[in-house]
């Protein structure tokens, strides 16, 4: 049950970070070129690294990885609130 959980957080994660790196603003400039190269996928392969070992942990017998992702998700959804709605 946690894993799907975390696979529907990771899916709404890798929605917020698409729409902030489509975003153009302009705290994306300060960020390192690596972060920024190739439209953002190594950001994106990041993100899915970290979905993957919160999966695989709570798959595992770890919950408190799912609790961990679960909060890495809502400071991704407040953060991307935040420049979405041009707040910061």
């Amino acid at each position: 049950m946690l894993v799907v959980l975390l696979f529907f957080l990771g899916v709404a994660n890798f929605a917020v970070h698409k729409a902030v790196l489509n975003s153009g603003h302009p705290m994306l400039d300060a960020l390192p070129s690596f972060y920024r190269s190739a439209g953002g996928r190594l950001s994106l392969i990041f993100e899915f690294v970290v979905l993957l070992v919160a999966m695989l942990l709570a798959a595992n017998g770890w919950p408190g990885a799912a609790t961990a992702y679960a909060v890495y998700s809502l400071l991704n959804f407040g953060t991307a609130w935040l420049v979405l709605t041009g707040r910061i």
